[in-house]
Order: structure tokens, then sequence, then C-alpha cells
């Protein structure tokens, strides 16, 4: 049986933990959140996607 998690929800637990352990301010959150936002609306989502595509799907094949 495979679990997935949402991509997005793993990154904003990360986010969360780093806000809470105060490794982060809540304006760095904040700008990094913006850029998030604002990078998907760029012709570089295409291949942030396909990147983290790669990636998820190499750490997949790395437990078979």
């Amino acid at each position: 049986m495979d679990i997935t998690i949402p991509l997005v929800g793993l990154l904003a637990v990360v986010l969360l933990l780093l806000l809470r352990f105060k490794a982060v301010g809540a304006g760095v959150a904040a700008v990094v959140a913006l850029f998030g936002f604002y990078l998907a609306g760029t012709d570089a989502a295409d291949t942030v996607n396909q990147l983290v595509t790669a990636v998820t799907g190499a750490l997949a094949d790395i437990g078979r």
C-alpha cells in the first residue's frame, strides 16, 4: 500500500516547525511564501514542477 502526502502539505508542516522553533521569523516565512506564489506564475513553474517530479520519483525508487 502506498501512502501519498501532498508536497504542499509537507512543506507547510516544515514551515510551521521552522516558525515554532524560531529557526526563521514570520517575515522570512512570508517572503518565502510570496516568492513561491509569484514563481508559480512564471515560465519557470514548469521547470520547477519537472524537477520536483523527478526528485520525488527518484526518492520513491530508492525504497524499492
